[in-house]
């Protein structure tokens, strides 16, 4: 069983940084993605960022130039380095895993991100 564990949300001055780290244990096959997505009051959930097991990257529009997602095979972790941040970053953000052999998602608990005007 894949589970995953985020951690390093808080509350943050508009322009300043965080970085989220997102744990995961148990097995997933090799050809798989990792991304972090986030969810803000009354609105839908949506892709911040993407990093494929080949390395590949992708991040939404309004994320680009600002934040960084990034990942440490060796010790298991995906990370979301998150640069100039704006009140409208204000969100849950959910790490989430996807086994691209059996095409499975895994997601974690969420962590609050706050960004204070």
């Amino acid at each position: 069983q894949v589970q995953l564990v985020e951690s390093g949300g808080g509350l943050v001055q508009a322009g300043g940084s965080l970085t989220l780290s997102c744990a995961f244990s148990g097995v997933i096959h090799s050809t798989n993605s990792w991304g972090w997505y986030r969810q803000a009051p009354g609105k839908q959930r949506e892709l911040v960022a993407v990093i494929t097991s080949g390395g590949s990257t992708n991040y939404g529009d309004s994320v680009k130039g600002r934040f960084t997602i990034s990942r440490a095979n060796a010790k298991n972790t995906v990370y979301l380095q998150m640069n100039s941040l704006r009140p409208e970053d204000s969100a849950v953000y959910y790490c989430q895993a996807h086994d691209g052999v059996i095409h499975r998602d895994y997601w974690g608990q969420g962590t609050q991100v706050t960004v204070s005007s």
